[in-house]
């Protein structure tokens, strides 16, 4: 039997509307963990461009790639910097919502 051919699967490349994204974000934000937040950041930002969100946010590219990199730790204030260059929004919710939900 042949050996199966596999490709990686990178979620920016399914990541084509801003609901899309919007969503993606959503969930990661529920898991509670930074490092899956800004991996999320990171894969929506390469979705709709690093360089561009870059610009956006006023940041460096290569530092960009950097703070959302797996080891990467990035700053609150550089997350809120690129949530904006992302068209997209953080929301609070008494936690009780999510229970409820």
């Amino acid at each position: 039997m042949p050996k199966a051919v596999t490709s990686p699967w990178d979620p920016a490349e399914h990541l084509t509307t801003e609901a899309d994204m919007a969503a993606y974000l959503e969930a990661a934000l529920e898991e509670g963990d930074s490092a899956l937040v800004a991996a999320a950041l990171g894969d929506i930002a390469r979705a709709k461009g690093m360089s561009h969100v870059a610009r956006e946010a006023g940041l460096g590219r290569e530092s960009l790639y950097k703070a959302l990199s797996p080891g990467g730790n990035p700053e609150f204030a550089t997350v809120l910097k690129v949530v904006a260059a992302l068209g997209l929004q953080l929301h609070a919710a008494p936690a009780s919502e999510k229970a409820a939900g």
